[in-house]
């Protein structure tokens, strides 16, 4: 009996070929899923314990300080500053990559025409006029498309959370300057006050010297105390403007923009109301840095998977058809119909190590982002315990000091009366009067550290943050 022919096209067994090494290469290639490295949080807080059903919202915290000219500043910023700027371009050119890579998944097809005109020997010279459609695709057989789509993904997440970073990062820059500049403000109110005070001394100092009932040395001293107060105020007129071009250029203006708007004086706004704190791990979850860790860690472990699935076969099925004719008219007369269809493997056999060594690279930056993640975890642990614990000792300096500052001021009241009644000597009213700056200058600048003390709580708690991560659009 004669062996039977083989009658199989040769695509099919081409197909047939590449099934067998899809599913042997699938076997080969390993899974990898990694969960988020361990990391100690605390049960709660160290200064505070959790009431849960209580919880403040942090949404618009900037709110809560009841001042329109701070909420007006920061939704500005928030909408002109251009670090935010830059990363809302960065979350678009991120979520336009991840397109990319999504439509690599499927066939691609294109269309195309062409016109030739030639001429062999002494025969006259021909026309040839082509049209027609070309189909390609390379099947992801051991998912290393799907990979990349998957690490453009998490890049995407991570720039949205990255975006959220920034938002929060500025609006608390926002709040911390302005609070900064109305303590500033605050005390160079005070140094004015002081200023005159003292000059007001300095007369009567005058007044009795040439009375014969001081000497110059109590002159020379007043003048002194006056000449110091006087040099603190460029210093702190210096740091109000400086702060006010901070302001502007934050909020996306030229520097001195603002200087109308905030020359007046105001107090340093205070938040109202106590705020109620999450537990740690929950606390965690709401801040966008920590978010943005997370997804790099899931693009990294996409990308081991990426590297791995470059080290198999790759196989790619394209086809063309198409019309040909010698004239033009005859592509709508119905020209001759071309048509093709290929099917190809390629196989990488010798690269010397190459392969291997990026899956390693990848790898490597695999233990990095992990790592960075048990870095921003405990980063961010410790920013909400320091802002507690200044939050805590300021509210105790502060009471300290409005009493001190109240005391300061009955003394320097009751020298200044003495002196000129000639009871007490010079010296005490100047150290009363010393006393008494200082003391008001430390309450104003305290008074300024404690509201910023409370942005800085709400920018470690998350800002008001909260992920929305179904599907960046």
């Amino acid at each position: 009996m004669a062996p039977r022919s083989s009658s199989r096209h040769p695509l099919a067994t081409l197909a047939t070929v590449a099934a067998v090494l899809a599913l042997s290469g699938c076997a080969s290639l390993t899974a990898r899923q990694q969960a988020l490295p361990d990391v100690a949080v605390p049960a709660q807080w160290s200064t505070s314990a959790p009431t849960p059903g209580k919880l403040t919202t942090l949404a618009n915290w900037w709110q809560r300080y009841d001042d329109p000219q701070l909420t007006a500043l920061v939704t500005q910023a928030l909408q002109a500053n251009t670090t935010v700027r830059s990363a809302q371009a960065a979350l678009a050119q991120a979520r336009a990559l991840r397109d990319v890579q999504n439509a690599n998944l499927g066939p691609t097809l294109g269309a195309s025409a062409s016109a030739q005109r030639s001429k062999t020997g002494d025969a006259p010279a021909g026309s040839r006029y082509q049209s027609g459609f070309d189909a390609s695709w390379e099947p992801d057989v051991f998912g290393g498309k799907r990979a990349g789509l998957s690490a453009a993904e998490a890049d995407a997440l991570a720039s949205q959370a990255s975006l959220g970073d920034t938002q929060v990062s500025v609006a608390a820059e926002v709040a911390v300057s302005y609070v900064q500049l109305r303590g500033l403000q605050t005390r160079l109110d005070i140094a004015r006050r002081n200023l005159a005070a003292q000059q007001e001394t300095l007369q009567i100092t005058d007044w009795r010297v040439q009375a014969g009932l001081a000497t110059s040395l109590e002159l020379a001293q007043a003048r002194t105390a006056t000449e110091q107060t006087r040099a603190q105020i460029p210093s702190l007129e210096t740091s109000v403007a400086q702060t006010e071009h901070a302001l502007a250029v934050l909020t996306g203006q030229p520097p001195t923009a603002l200087h109308e708007r905030l020359a007046p004086a105001a107090p340093v706004p205070m938040p109202s109301g106590e705020l109620a704190l999450d537990i740690p791990a929950q606390t965690l979850r709401q801040r966008p840095d920590i978010r943005v860790a997370e997804q790099q860690i899931s693009a990294a472990l996409a990308r081991v998977s990426q590297a791995d699935a470059a080290r198999y076969p790759s196989f790619n099925l394209s086809g063309s058809v198409g019309l040909s004719a010698l004239a033009l008219s005859g592509l709508t007369g119905g020209g001759s119909v071309v048509s093709a269809l290929l099917g190809s493997v390629s196989v990488p056999l010798f690269d010397d190590g190459a392969a291997k060594a990026q899956v390693r690279s990848q790898e490597a930056a695999l233990e990095r982002a992990r790592v960075n993640y048990q870095a921003v975890v405990l980063n961010a642990l410790q920013e909400v315990e320091d802002a507690l614990v200044a939050l805590r000792g300021n509210r105790e300096r502060l009471q300290r000091l409005q009493s001190a500052s109240e005391s300061a001021q009955q003394a320097a009241l009751l020298a200044n009366q003495r002196y000129s009644s000639g009871l007490v000597d010079f010296q005490t009213v100047l150290e009363t009067q010393r006393s008494l700056l200082s003391t008001q200058d430390s309450l104003a600048a305290t008074q300024a550290e404690l509201s910023a003390d409370h942005v800085r709580l709400y920018k470690a708690l998350g800002g008001g943050w909260t992920s929305n991560e179904s599907a960046p659009s």
